[in-house]
């Protein structure tokens, strides 16, 4: 709604009519004050004649004497030729009457105003037209002991100015009361100007509009205030923008964020929540309509209810109480932490370590098959040397044989803990593998003629599909590693009479698609899944038996990780088995 009046007008308006009913009265008060100035000045100069007239009856005992005319003496001595003077008797009749020589023809005064007044007061007074002379007077009379003395001028021009208040004063009042105006209209000014920036700023700061604002207010005291405000106001927004991006920043860390973090008040209710927390609420409590709000009616976070409601909190402790639990739902384990804060509000953190923890129990898995799997060399070899060294008159046949099979248990230690060493080199330091360009028919060569005697062996043979421009950028010994592993797996289970198939079926700008098979007996389908898994082994026995460390296929499948690749795995149709691996030809960082 659009004001009618702008402040300055308004305050100008305040003031003024609060000026001008001040000069009214002023004036009013001042007037009548005049008035009665004039007025008492008038009735003083006709209380003079009064007494003098009394005095003068009493000194010549006119009064006793009766002698009323002889008053004519002392109205010639009066300052005033046009003074009338009358003497009325109690009973109100003239006795002397300076204008009337007819006295009979009066009328009785006891009636008129000014003597009844007289008799109450110190003196009556009153302006009315005479009967007797048909002229308008002034009158003044006083009461005697046995008479009325009356003084009268006539109410012509001369005394009606006389009894006029002076305008002089008005007219000071007048120039005052412009001088005001003009000094009330230039504060008003300046004072509203400050108040109307003031507000127009405060209306752009509602519609979010102050940037084209002018911030410059008079220099004086409301000016500095304004100033001030504005400053304020500009400290206090700076400081709600840097919240605000804070406010934002944590707000993009939450949803980025893989734990589920949720922010509750001392009355539990949600005050932040990122999407996994509820996700994670979800595949915890096994519902798909749950919401942060039903975290405290879920009886797999009972524990952290009881913590929230049962837990003393101390001012004096340097740090805030906490509780921290795993939770194991379908094979996922998740980690539930909460924070206790001073007035009771709390954080909750859903953590999935799932990865995590079965890092850990692979690890843990591992070590145990590290230990098994060394713990049996080490044995033969120990039992090998014990008993040469316990039968030193054994034939030199049998020594030689115990001697050849402590070897062997030696030479598998040996490949058994190079293998773990290039596999905790591939996870743990993959980036230190020098990478350069490769041939790949030229590797594949050199696998062959390393295993051709193997191969002769069982009677199996090579089929290689590899064009000689394949080429590609890569570390040569993990490459080495990938085919020699495969060879060898193909070797030692496919049997004999069988053939080794290599073969890059398909080729794009960024990948070679290999299929690397053979057509023995194959593996169960129940073990695929697992095959690339440490020390994962179809058969223990029969493994251990052909020499397999049981790390072989995990070799294989983290060197093609770390050159970018995959690989999987299937029984072919035709028999056999068959792996199935990409390599990229040049490895992006």
């Amino acid at each position: 709604m659009i004001q009618k009046y702008s402040y300055k007008r308004k305050l100008f308006l305040y003031f003024f009519t609060v000026f001008v009913v001040f000069t009214v009265i002023i004036l009013f008060f001042q007037f009548s004050r005049e008035k009665k100035y004039k007025v008492d000045k008038l009735n003083n100069s006709l209380f003079n004649i009064t007494q003098l007239t009394q005095n003068y009856i009493k000194e010549n005992s006119i009064d006793v004497n009766n002698d009323w005319d002889s008053l004519d003496q002392i109205v010639k001595i009066f300052p005033r030729t046009d003074v009338r003077l009358t003497v009325i008797n109690l009973d109100g009749n003239v006795i002397y009457d300076s204008s009337v020589d007819n006295l009979e023809s009066l009328e009785n005064h006891k009636k008129r105003p000014e003597i009844q007044k007289s008799i109450y007061s110190e003196y009556g007074s009153n302006i009315r037209e005479s009967v007797s002379t048909g002229k308008k007077y002034y009158y003044y009379a006083q009461y005697f002991d046995n008479h009325f003395v009356r003084a009268a001028l006539i109410y012509d021009i001369e005394v009606k100015s006389f009894l006029k208040a002076e305008k002089v004063f008005i007219l000071f009042i007048v120039f005052i009361f412009l001088m005001i105006w003009l000094v009330l209209n230039f504060m008003t000014s300046k004072f509203g100007k400050s108040i109307t920036k003031l507000k127009d700023f405060a209306i752009k700061v509602s519609q979010n509009t102050q940037e084209d604002f002018d911030y410059r207010f008079p220099k004086d005291e409301l000016g500095v205030i304004s100033n001030q405000i504005v400053q304020i106001y500009t400290s206090l927004k700076d400081a709600k923008d840097s919240i605000a991006l804070e406010k934002e920043k944590l707000f993009n860390h939450l949803y980025i964020l893989n734990e589920g973090v949720a922010f509750f008040s001392n009355d539990k209710k949600e005050t932040l929540t990122n999407s996994h927390f509820v996700q994670f609420m979800n595949i915890i409590s096994g519902q798909l309509s749950v919401s942060a709000d039903d975290f405290f009616n879920l009886n797999e976070f009972a524990k952290v209810v009881d913590f929230i409601d049962n837990t003393e909190l101390d001012n004096d402790q340097n740090e805030l109480p906490r509780i921290e639990y795993l939770i194991n739902k379908s094979g996922q384990y998740f980690k539930i932490q909460c924070i206790l804060f001073q007035d009771r509000s709390f954080e909750l953190i859903i953590s999935d370590i799932t990865k995590l923890e079965k890092n850990r129990i692979i690890k843990q898995q591992m070590t145990s098959n590290i230990a098994h799997e060394l713990k049996t060399p080490v044995t033969s070899v120990t039992g090998f040397l014990e008993t040469i060294l316990d039968n030193p008159d054994i034939d030199q046949e049998k020594q030689r044989h115990f001697i050849e099979r402590a070897n062997a248990q030696a030479t598998r230690l040996s490949d058994l803990i190079n293998d773990i060493s290039v596999l905790n080199k591939i996870e743990e330091a993959g980036e230190h593998f020098a990478f350069e360009k490769i041939s790949l028919l030229e590797i594949i060569n050199e696998i062959k003629d390393e295993y051709q005697s193997d191969l002769e062996k069982k009677k199996m043979c090579w089929d290689i599909q590899v064009k000689n421009k394949a080429q590609l950028i890569g570390n040569r010994s993990l490459l080495v590693s990938i085919f020699r592993n495969l060879t060898e797996n193909s070797i030692k289970y496919a049997g004999e009479n069988t053939c080794i198939n290599i073969n890059l079926y398909h080729e794009d700008n960024e990948f070679y698609n290999f299929s690397f098979s053979d057509n023995g007996i194959g593996i169960p389908e129940e073990h695929l899944p697992r095959i690339f898994e440490r020390f994962y082994r179809i058969d223990s026995d029969r493994s251990r038996k052909l020499g397999g460390t049981g790390l072989g296929l995990a070799i294989v499948k983290n060197a093609l990780v770390l050159h970018k690749g995959e690989i999987s795995v299937r029984n072919s149709k035709d028999g056999g088995v068959e792996f199935l691996f990409s390599l990229p030809k040049s490895v992006k960082s």
